[in-house]
């Protein structure tokens, strides 16, 4: 990533602006350095508010927080700062905020110090239970007028959890959390069912998700994030799998039968579906387009596992991947511009990459002994995926910048797999 800093000049004004801005589109460079002050008022609602956006920042491999102990002065967002105490322990960019209890709100302000002008002013509602939620939020603010880009720390993530039972099987549960790994839930019991591909809905208040519930006939069921009570999802002659939401009304699904794998529309208001593919071979993992005019899906209909592009109603179906290697798990940027994917070399291990919807600029941002299953961040910028390092070496879900870089774990409970990542959502 390249950092600019932009010096716009105001002719009118007579006057200099200079605003501080982080390319995230290009390779690694060093972190942009900013300074975040200790927001006033309730002591331990601010230090926790400053940590989580600390972390939400450094997190992203893009910014990287001055020492609290370098600081030479304070910061109080109803008066201007003293910009000479921040340039002089090189911060680029200044946040500072408070805590008022009586109206329940968290106020900050996000400077440009060299052009010694505020840039983002807003306030917040604050209630008892979503400390986190808002201090996402800032941090989301902070990034978006940093990088102009969308922030994604508001947002969630469902997954598998894998625990081990004395025997050295494992027992599956869906749970889901913040994308951090915090606000942590079960919504399956734990016990011998399998359960696979959970798939927050647009609203994530409900998840798809593979059962084996019933071993001879596995099915796509739907369970309520709040109530945790869950149902099976069409009726299939065939075993359904590999589900996604195109909406919150509408979910895109593989049934097998006859040793063939085909693609269906399921409308999970009325139940009706309609069959897109017919496919002799497999037909499977589709993803739908942002636009809702194209998916992207699997299939050996050519003799080896490739990615293929159709109309949204099955039509004009065409061939985009020719390099060597299978590959497996396409899913559709929410940007539009990409699409992410596992590929295998033989001989060489697995791979996460992304590539244009033609199949074009193909390139590999993860690679390891077996990774799989990528998911995009709500702004399209950033790859959660999993990762098992070796045979009994534990399988963990990890983030990725797109350019390959900055890859980090993200902490779980017990092992885990089959990440999700939810849209950006409201905790009110």
């Amino acid at each position: 990533m390249k950092i600019r800093f932009f010096f716009l000049l105001l002719g009118m004004y007579n006057a200099t602006f200079a605003l501080t801005k982080v390319d995230i589109t290009r390779g690694h460079v060093e972190p942009l350095p900013i300074a975040i002050s200790d927001f006033l008022g309730d002591k331990h609602i601010a230090s926790e508010l400053r940590s989580i956006i600390i972390n939400d920042l450094e997190g992203t491999g893009l910014f990287r927080v001055i020492a609290r102990e370098a600081y030479i002065d304070e910061v109080n967002i109803d008066k201007t700062p003293t910009f000479a105490s921040w340039r002089q322990i090189n911060a680029t960019t200044l946040i500072g905020g408070s805590v008022s209890s009586k109206e329940r709100n968290v106020g900050f302000k996000v400077w440009d110090v060299f052009a010694q002008a505020e840039i983002s002013h807003e306030k917040i509602s604050l209630t008892n239970n979503n400390i986190r939620k808002v201090a996402h939020k800032v941090a989301d603010e902070i990034y978006k007028k940093l990088t102009g880009e969308d922030g994604y720390f508001n947002s969630q993530i469902s997954y598998v959890s894998l625990l081990k039972d004395d025997k050295g099987r494992y027992k599956r549960r869906i749970a889901v959390m913040d994308y951090d790994g915090h606000n942590h839930q079960f919504l399956t019991a734990m016990n011998n069912k399998i359960v696979l591909t959970p798939r927050f809905s647009p609203d994530a208040k409900n998840v798809l998700y593979l059962s084996y519930e019933n071993k001879l006939h596995p099915k796509v069921r739907e369970i309520n994030v709040n109530t945790k009570l869950s149902h099976e999802v069409g009726e299939f002659n065939g075993m359904s799998y590999a589900p996604r939401y195109v909406d919150d009304r509408h979910a895109l699904l593989a049934v097998a039968k006859n040793g063939a794998s085909n693609i269906h529309i399921l409308d999970l208001a009325t139940m009706k579906q309609e069959q897109i593919t017919f496919c002799s071979a497999i037909c499977t993992s589709p993803s739908a387009s942002p636009d809702k005019t194209k998916i992207v899906f699997n299939s050996d209909m050519g003799g080896t596992r490739q990615l293929y592009v159709m109309d949204y109603d099955g039509k004009h179906q065409e061939r985009i991947t020719f390099n060597h290697g299978y590959y497996s798990s396409p899913v559709w940027s929410p940007r539009g511009d990409l699409i992410a994917f596992t590929k295998m070399l033989p001989g060489k291990g697995f791979f996460i990459g992304v590539m244009r919807p033609d199949g074009s600029g193909e390139r590999v941002v993860a690679r390891g002994w077996l990774v799989d299953g990528a998911t995009w961040a709500p702004n399209g910028r950033v790859l959660m995926f999993e990762r098992e390092n070796g045979p009994d070496k534990g399988v963990g879900i990890y983030t990725v910048d797109i350019t390959g870089h900055n890859e980090r774990r993200i902490k779980t409970p017990y092992e885990a797999s089959d990440p999700y990542w939810s849209r950006n959502f409201d905790p009110e």
